[in-house]
């Protein structure tokens, strides 16, 4: 079978659901349940294994489709954790839901498609649709990988209203669970529903397997089982040919924690010899069809015995309508398995090494050094991989390959350097640069005299010092290695060029880095690299971006990212990861936070496991910062505190120091100003802000203790300190080119200067802000600063219809597009009266925690979910408030009550 053939198979297999037997009993109940719940978005089966859900699930699919509802299915597996890979199968599931007639990418697109564009065409293509649809997701526990579930969140959180998921699962999904079912949005359905009532017990065992059973050997074999229906189903096969049914049943026990081994057992021996010889030697195996089974078994007729085995249903599943492609149910697996490793322990090395024969000889290398390594045939493992193993990593198959490492002998791999070598790589991508610069040194790498191998030590150095924030240790370095380039290595050669060019960026030596990048440029047209394109675009971008020309890093971010679809990539997860995040800041940027949050909930989990500290932080804070946006203030809370945490676990002060800036901020804008201040002076490591500001962090561009302090000062009545301390930092900005930085602090002196009532020059200042951040399409850098920079703006827009500027149709489009996203409450502000200072009817104590609540920007769904209220209670507060404060607005109802000392 060619290999487009069998992803051809594979992906049949995921997208179909199993096919009905005749044997199943119509769950009529619970299909009505799931059917009914039209207002669920999450449909979650949850059971242990061999409870039906499965069965269920195609069921409710079934009545679904007869009713005109349009469905599609997914079956997971552990390779669905890749995210790319993920994405594609979903991909191909909503192509089949929507039938939009798009194309689904073959697996060779799929492994360079950037995974953060699929997912956001995939949220699109769900919205799109306006019929009512339901996607089936079956062994959902498979899926451990945050991404994946983040990712999965999100949809789920953007379903149409008429859209639902039907996930099945053995354990409890990390999927918001608790949030949907506040809202109502959420139908359990759990072991306790999915048990055989002895009315579908009897259906089963008397009217479907024709078993002749008394009343009481009913009741009795329900009891014992309690409604299990693998264990069901195990007992009537048993039964079927059982001498003795009534023996059977007396030493039958549903409380046996071995029940299913001890069925499993009696099954199998009631099988033929040959029957049975092929089932314990084809037990290895994930998936099956006659070509692999009879490289497994030469003597038998594999096909043959297939088709036997499938027609009599002893657990075999079929994969494909033709019926040529299997699995074993999972339980039956595990316990063929454990009896071949009992009976036949001689004959699995055998049988793991044809299997890998026969995958290589299919030019799928994967499945290959698998089965070498599970036969403990580590030399063939050891083959395969100095054979493919630097493709894979030119791939990105990073964590494939660090778990192959993991398993191999240690002196094993002493024998070969290059793997050893590829091992670093693969560590540095997956479990970070700690670990991957220990390997190093482990191994003695360093200290080879193989040629090849010196390039690849030159470049991973200091891109591991540089990935731990020890930038001037990775010049120092990098420069060592520069003057021998070229080497023999490319693609170690790029990495460390773009490597160095990044470290250059951070130092601010941006003449040296773009000299860096413009020579990787150059050499890509030998060297083709997608990751070095990305890398390249990125580091680029990072300048353009602290320079002022948002525009311009915005295409390169775009750029980044993209790069994978034209070639194989280092890493199309992590790699992707440090391209991600930053074009989701320039999509932050320009307002359009629903995009960036799907983004960031695709590349934030990988920037975290690789632990690069400026993704880190600049994901999380703008995740943060989009919760607080939308009224969700615990959850804007919970980011940063999940973020400091993690800084702390990895021994990042600058995380720690950074997420206090950002959590002091957000105080701030609540009005809590003593709070903040306190956050302010925890974060206040001098020495550490001191190294901070000599190099250009990404993260810290905007974040630092000085700028932090002048805000503060603004807010909390002490404008004319603010306005000290940032003219020297505007003049600092202004000689170190940091236009961005220069805007920000811009901005921040207008704030100032309005707090001072210094109204012209708060006009002059607003004007030069708005009209370089019109040039570059800053939204968020201004929004982000709260209703304070707001009153500006609207200053600044009222002031312009009376000025010349008022025919720029440029300017005056940007203004409103600005005030639009401030949100209504600035217009409401803006039109508000002053308010008589008289308490027409005193406030309860719940509305006064409503009142309270509301000034700290929380929204009427979060209220009411702190409140332990309904949605529709927090509106009558609202009005209730409204009408005893002789107030029209929100916003004007806690400027009256801060103004009447309510609270």
């Amino acid at each position: 079978m060619s290999f487009v053939a069998s992803s051809r198979v594979l992906m049949t297999s995921k997208l179909n659901p199993p096919t009905a037997r005749a044997v199943q009993v119509p769950r009529a109940s619970v299909v009505d349940k799931v059917v009914g719940a039209s207002a669920a978005r999450l449909v979650l089966v949850r059971a242990p294994a061999g409870f039906g859900k499965t069965t269920v699930m195609t069921q409710c699919m079934s009545r679904m489709e007869e009713a005109g509802q349009v469905t599609a299915w997914l079956t997971l597996d552990e390779a669905d954790n890749d995210v790319s890979r993920f994405l594609w199968y979903l991909n191909a599931a909503v192509s089949r839901l929507t039938e939009d007639g798009r194309d689904i990418p073959s697996l060779s697109e799929c492994a360079v498609m950037s995974s953060g564009d699929a997912a956001l065409e995939i949220v699109a293509r769900l919205s799109e649709h306006q019929s009512a649809f339901a996607l089936y997701l079956d062994d959902f526990e498979r899926i451990q990988d945050s991404a994946v579930l983040g990712l999965i969140r999100q949809i789920v959180e953007h379903l149409p209203r008429r859209g639902q998921f039907v996930i099945g699962s053995r354990n409890l999904p990390e999927l918001g669970l608790g949030r949907l079912r506040a809202r109502g949005q959420l139908l359990e359905i759990d072991a306790h529903q999915l048990r055989f009532s002895v009315e579908e017990t009897t259906d089963f065992l008397i009217s479907r397997r024709q078993l002749a059973l008394t009343q009481e050997d009913l009741l009795k074999i329900h009891d014992r089982t309690e409604g299990w229906v693998t264990a069901l189903w195990l007992a009537s096969l048993a039964l079927e040919g059982h001498h003795s049914p009534e023996t059977f049943i007396e030493r039958f026990s549903g409380a046996d924690q071995t029940i299913a081994d001890y069925l499993a057992y009696d099954v199998l021996e009631l099988q033929t010899e040959s029957a049975r010889q092929f089932l314990l030697r084809t037990s290895i195996l994930r998936h099956l069809n006659p070509s692999l089974c009879q490289a497994l078994m030469p003597d038998a007729d594999a096909d043959r015995m297939l088709r036997h085995l499938a027609s009599t249903h002893t657990f075999l599943t079929p994969l494909e309508n033709d019926g040529r492609s299997y699995r074993y149910h999972s339980l039956f697996s595990e316990f063929l398995k454990s009896q071949l490793q009992t009976q036949y322990p001689e004959e699995i090395p055998r049988l793991h090494h044809a299997a890998s024969r026969w995958y290589e000889q299919q030019a799928r290398p994967v499945p290959a050094i698998d089965h070498a390594l599970e036969g403990g045939d580590f030399g063939r493992a050891m083959s395969l991989l100095q054979a493919h193993a630097a493709n894979l990593l030119s791939q990105g198959r990073m964590r494939l390959l660090s778990r192959w490492f993991s398993t191999l002998p240690a002196e094993q791999l002493q024998r070969d350097e290059h793997l050893q070598m590829i091992w670093v790589w693969a560590l540095c991508f997956t479990r970070g640069p700690t670990e991957a610069l220990e390997m190093l040194e482990e191994t003695g790498l360093e200290h080879s005299d193989d040629p090849t191998i010196r390039p690849h030590v030159m470049a991973i150095r200091p891109l591991t010092l540089s990935m731990m924030d020890r930038q001037e240790e990775a010049i120092e370095m990098g420069e060592r290695g520069l003057p021998e380039l070229p080497t023999c290595q490319p693609f170690a050669d790029m990495a460390l060029v773009n490597s160095m060019a990044s470290s250059y960026s951070v130092m601010g030596l941006y003449t040296k880095a773009r000299q860096l990048l413009d020579g990787a440029r150059d050499a890509q047209g030998t060297h083709a690299s997608s990751f070095n394109v990305m890398y390249s675009e990125s580091v680029e971008g990072i300048i353009d971006m602290q320079e002022g020309r948002q525009r311009q890093a915005a295409a390169r971010f775009r750029l980044a990212v993209g790069a994978t679809r034209q070639a194989s990539s280092f890493s199309q997860a992590n790699g992707n990861a440090w391209a991600g995040v930053l074009h989701a800041g320039a999509i932050y940027e320009q307002n359009q936070l629903e995009l960036a949050a799907r983004l960031l909930h695709v590349y934030g989990p990988l920037a975290r496991d690789v632990g690069l500290p400026d993704h880190m932080l600049l994901s999380d804070i703008m995740l943060a910062r989009i919760a607080f946006t939308k009224g969700e203030i615990d959850q804007a809370f919970r980011v940063l505190t999940e973020l400091e945490h993690l800084g702390y676990v990895r021994n990042l002060s600058r995380v720690v120091a950074t997420t206090r800036l950002e959590r002091s901020r957000l105080l701030l804008l609540q009005g809590r100003t003593d709070s903040s201040r306190q956050e302010l002076d925890r974060a206040g490591d001098r020495e550490l802000w001191q190294r901070v500001q000599t190099l250009r962090m990404p993260a810290n561009d905007l974040e630092y203790l000085e700028l932090a302090e002048a805000r503060w000062q603004i807010l909390a009545g002490e404008p004319d300190k603010a306005l000290q301390l940032l003219d020297r930092q505007l003049r600092e900005a202004n000689d170190e080119h940091r236009y961005r930085r220069y805007l920000k602090l811009n901005l921040l002196k207008a704030m100032a200067l309005h707090r001072s009532t210094r109204i012209r020059e708060t006009l002059e200042t607003m004007s030069e802000v708005l009209r370089v951040a019109c040039s570059e399409g800053y939204l968020r850098l201004i929004v982000d600063e709260g209703p304070a920079a707001g009153n500006l703006v609207l200053l600044f827009s009222q002031n312009l219809q009376d000025s010349s500027d008022r025919t720029d149709p440029i300017l005056a489009g940007y203004i409103q597009g600005l005030l639009e996203a401030f949100g209504p409450d600035l217009q409401e502000q803006a039109g508000a009266t002053e308010p008589e200072n008289i308490l027409l009817d005193p406030l309860t104590r719940k509305e006064i925690r409503v009142l309270q609540l509301l000034s700290e920007g929380y929204s009427n769904s979060a209220m009411a979910e702190k409140l332990f209220v309904s949605d529709s209670t927090v509106r009558t507060h609202l009005r209730n408030i409204n009408s005893k404060l002789n107030a029209s607005s929100r916003t004007q109802a806690v400027a009256i009550a801060r103004r009447l000392g309510i609270f």
